[in-house]
């Protein structure tokens, strides 16, 4: 290792060994603690916490629970880096690290990238090694990026507290991301180290609400307009249409029920259903939208219903980009004898995330750390190797922004120069986000 980095870099990853324990249990903590997308005030409050133990000045309150540390910011001028780590968790009450009080866990390794983020922020903030930055990081504490709880998120929007349901799509919004120039990024993975990021869906989200006409179930049904009927033709229609999807276009459509009634003894008089709508390209998922809507008016107009279908911006879709060499020869000397993955510009992933939502202003490189095991979103997930899911993770961060910012910054410098937003400036972004709010809307017969 010592003929492999310099000795700045021996120092930051001494630094981040000698505070292993710090970073598993800042992991460990938040493993135990999960919380929800814009709920996330616990973890969001930890990770504040532990910034300012280091001394550094801390902006809060950033789409709700969003937090931004920085340090040399007198430097930003000539180059700004964040390193990002997200706040929330999913709904999965079962597993056997979910948080009772919130029903959350962290079954997509989110905790991971914020142990890894704290780690390298032990070792930059080390004045000896924040001296040899020519340029500003920021440790950026990002909320919301699971996509869930839709009409909770629709009622924040209502009380103005937000206008988008995603966390980073709600910080481009806010200018949050106005001060970064380039931003790493990090997700567990179950297929070990890999490196790149790889395109992914886009998509919007619905809430579609089916109004019926209550009556009594069994004295007098034909009285009574059955909702949950008409979402359930809804959903059949939708089956139905899903051979209309093209492969290539790699759509998915995933409604879930959250209503379907109050009583078993009453004709359900509402059904309401959250759904994304994911495709790879703007064209896939705004047909798909189309299709959607239609499947469920074709239910409604069945059953005499009524209806009410939201559609609102979810993200845009993410795209591959590779990382520079400076920080591929780094993670391959971090991961000694484990092979590194680097993304292919032809693999997509039907997931989505808000990533891509940066990336259409800015860059953003990913990498992924091992040490999981089960399946990511699912009550199985779990960290195997601590090693390698934390503390490797905070030495890629902390080695890759050491060397993107040292010699004048030029490796960050050149990867901003060279890439190409797909917006010219967040208000264009803004504008194009806002154009997918609409609401259809018919009474019942």
């Amino acid at each position: 290792m010592a003929a492999t980095f310099d000795t700045t870099e021996q120092r930051i990853l001494k630094i981040i060994d000698d505070n292993r324990e710090t970073i598993v249990e800042f992991a460990r903590d938040i493993y135990d603690h999960a919380e929800l997308g814009y709920k996330e005030f616990r973890t969001s409050k930890k990770f504040v916490d532990f910034m300012k133990s280091l001394q550094l000045p801390v902006q809060t309150d950033l789409a709700i629970t969003g937090a931004k540390a920085y340090l040399n910011k007198e430097k930003a001028g000539n180059a700004s880096l964040a390193l990002i780590g997200e706040l929330d968790a999913l709904r999965i009450p079962q597993h056997a690290h979910a948080n009772q009080e919130t029903q959350a866990a962290h079954c997509c390794g989110h905790h991971a990238q914020l142990a890894g983020v704290i780690g390298a922020a032990l070792a930059l903030t080390d004045a000896e090694v924040a001296q040899k930055l020519d340029g500003q990081v920021i440790f950026f504490a990002t909320p919301a990026e699971e996509y869930g709880e839709i009409e909770f998120k629709n009622q924040l929007i209502a009380d103005g507290r937000i206008a988008y349901g995603g966390g980073k799509c709600e910080l481009i919004r806010i200018g949050a991301f106005d001060d970064v120039d380039v931003a790493l990024a990090h997700h567990i993975s179950l297929e070990g180290i890999r490196l790149g990021s790889n395109s992914g869906n886009g998509f919007v989200s619905k809430v579609i609400r089916i109004k019926g006409k209550a009556a009594h179930a069994a004295g007098c049904p034909e009285k009574g307009v059955n909702a949950l009927s008409a979402a359930s033709l809804g959903l059949q229609a939708l089956a139905l249409n899903r051979e209309t999807f093209r492969d290539e276009d790699c759509v998915r459509v995933h409604p879930i029920l959250t209503k379907g009634g109050d009583l078993v003894n009453v004709v359900p008089n509402e059904a309401v259903l959250e759904t994304l709508v994911r495709g790879k390209t703007l064209e896939a998922f705004a047909d798909a939208s189309v299709k959607t809507d239609r499947s469920f008016k074709a239910g409604a107009l069945a059953m005499g219903a009524g209806y009410r279908i939201e559609t609102m911006p979810g993200y845009l879709p993410s795209l591959w980009q590779p990382a520079p060499e400076e920080m591929a020869d780094a993670v391959k000397a971090l991961a000694g004898e484990k092979t590194v993955y680097e993304v292919r510009p032809e693999e997509h992933s039907g997931g989505s995330t808000d990533v891509g939502d940066v990336q259409h202003l800015l860059p953003v490189i990913t990498f992924n750390t091992g040490g999981a095991v089960g399946g990511l979103h699912q009550v199985d997930f779990d960290i195997v190797d601590e090693e390698e899911a934390y503390v490797l993770t905070a030495k890629i961060f902390a080695l890759s922004a050491y060397r993107m910012l040292k010699n004048g910054a030029e490796v960050t410098k050149r990867t901003k120069q060279e890439y190409h937003p797909r917006f010219a400036d967040k208000q264009e972004y803004i504008a194009f986000m806002d154009s997918f709010n609409k609401v259809e809307e018919a009474d019942i017969e």
